[in-house]
């Protein structure tokens, strides 16, 4: 298995194309999917999480979630802090 197997990794796109990538996850057989975010795509994620256990798979659960503080680097060289969230879902 592959870092990253069973994460679902949140951009700009609408959420229902990362409803579909966990959904997929989960009938290839994950147990359990991380969905994964930063900055202003974390309500993003939570919308995705929320839209797959309340209207795709009922049996899925939010097992934990994980906020944290990421330092990246803006094309000045500058260090910017990003929010981050990871979602674990489990079946």
């Amino acid at each position: 298995m592959g870092d990253n197997d069973g994460v679902v990794f949140i951009g700009s796109k609408p959420p229902m194309n990362y409803v579909l990538a966990v959904v997929t996850q989960f009938h290839s057989g994950s147990k359990v999917v991380h969905i994964k975010a930063r900055g202003k795509a974390i309500s993003r994620a939570v919308d995705v999480a929320e839209i797959v256990r309340n209207r795709f798979i009922e049996n899925v659960k939010i097992m934990k979630i994980e906020i944290s503080t990421e330092v990246m680097k803006t094309e000045n060289d500058e260090d910017i802090n990003v929010s981050a969230i990871d979602i674990e879902l489990s079946k």
